[in-house]
């Protein structure tokens, strides 16, 4: 894969976060996360569509790295609430390696600091316009922070040695059992 044909996907994992996928060029595609609105127990409940999550991975490949918001557990959530979490990181994850992609996790802490972004969820839009300027219209609503930060987190990975940047990184591709590369 030529240096100027390489992306770079950056997830930010959560039911409100988004999948951004950063050319060589600086061209930036931005996608919420995809959910399905289910009725649970009479509850509305919300969860990763994994099937368009596929597709949308897959639609806008290939993608030669990608980087995961590193997610845990934050004082005072319900123990089904960070089960629902783990399943909706298990479903990105999932989808990752179905496709071949390698795969990073980044925490948080990592991430906003190697890029300068302040705390809070407007520090991200407010970092992710003034280091990408010319997509700051992707994330203008207080909502739209899923969007900044998966688009902050491709950013930190297209600047991450991982990525290969200037060497040729061949993608893995399926093998038969017991066959060596």
């Amino acid at each position: 894969m030529n240096h100027e044909d390489q992306k770079i996907l950056g997830i930010d994992p959560g039911l409100g976060g988004a999948l951004a996928f950063l050319h060589a060029d600086g061209a930036l595609e931005i996608f919420d996360m995809p959910v399905h609105r289910l009725q649970r127990g009479g509850k509305a409940k919300r969860e990763i569509d994994r099937y368009e999550l596929a597709r949308l991975v897959d639609a806008h490949g290939p993608v030669a790295h990608a980087f995961v918001e590193q997610v845990g557990a934050m004082p005072g959530q319900g123990v089904t609430s960070m089960f629902q979490f783990g399943r909706s990181l298990g479903i990105v994850e999932g989808v990752l390696s179905a496709g071949f992609i390698p795969t990073d996790d980044v925490a948080p802490r990592e991430w906003r600091s190697g890029l300068g972004v302040r705390a809070g969820k407007d520090g991200s839009r407010a970092r992710a316009s003034a280091l990408m300027p010319g997509h700051a219209g992707l994330w203008t609503r207080v909502k739209d922070n899923g969007r900044a930060e998966a688009a902050l987190i491709a950013l930190f990975g297209q600047r991450h040695p991982a990525t290969g940047f200037g060497v040729t990184v061949a993608p893995v591709g399926p093998r038969k059992h017991g066959e060596r590369q």
